[in-house]
């Protein structure tokens, strides 16, 4: 069993954006940060069930795959689940269907907490009001053996960080400059510390750097 984390970031170190509208909530920076992903085979046939083949192979789709290997929970933070985009509607399950890509256990840490929701494909959101190590507890144990993927957004992958409680972290480091979000690397001096770093381009022209203890 292993702590994970895999998260994207721009040149500059911005792991979120904010140049989002009402019309767009996502906002273009959201897909130029992601679009070497979003590209591979694996994210077409995981998250858009898309079984035709279609997507990029190589580098990428190779990290894609890792991504969805061996994980028995998730935490995340209420962000990633959208809360903070819809905290008043008891209606609102995430931003990924009726089917969510995670198909395990998923941990939402958050201040107000509601009932657990139980999605298609074998994903159940849990809402807690608690420390992360207390979550990751929960994870663990939800888990059974397998690894627990630390989510996101960057604020609370810093909390674990800054707490040394992840075995391995994989950073895509995406060509190009955002300017502004919430960057990754703050206060995180030393960091590559107690870890293995190897880094390796894609043939997108992402880096993919990982820190494995």
């Amino acid at each position: 069993m292993a702590v994970r984390v895999d998260l994207m970031i721009s040149l500059d170190g911005f792991a979120t954006t904010t140049d989002q509208t009402p019309d767009n909530p996502f906002g273009q920076d959201w897909s130029r940060l992601t679009d070497a992903y979003a590209a591979t085979r694996t994210f077409r046939e995981r998250v858009l069930h898309d079984t035709s083949g279609k997507g990029t192979t190589g580098i990428d789709d190779d990290y894609a795959k890792d991504y969805f290997d061996n994980i028995g929970a998730e935490v995340m933070g209420a962000g990633k689940f959208g809360l903070h985009n819809f905290p008043d509607d008891p209606n609102w399950k995430g931003w990924w269907g009726d089917e969510p890509p995670f198909h395990c256990p998923v941990f939402v840490l958050t201040h107000t907490p509601r009932p657990s929701i139980e999605m298609a494909g074998g994903t159940t959101f849990h809402f807690l009001a608690a420390s992360p190590d207390d979550a990751l507890q929960r994870a663990t144990k939800a888990a059974d053996g397998k690894d627990v993927r630390i989510g996101g957004g960057p604020t609370m992958v810093r909390d674990y960080l800054k707490a040394g409680l992840v075995d391995r972290l994989h950073v895509a480091i995406v060509p190009i400059v955002l300017g502004r979000g919430i960057r990754l690397w703050d206060d995180l001096r030393g960091l590559e510390a107690g870890y293995t770093v190897r880094s390796e381009t894609a043939e997108s022209g992402t880096i993919h750097l990982t820190f494995q203890r």
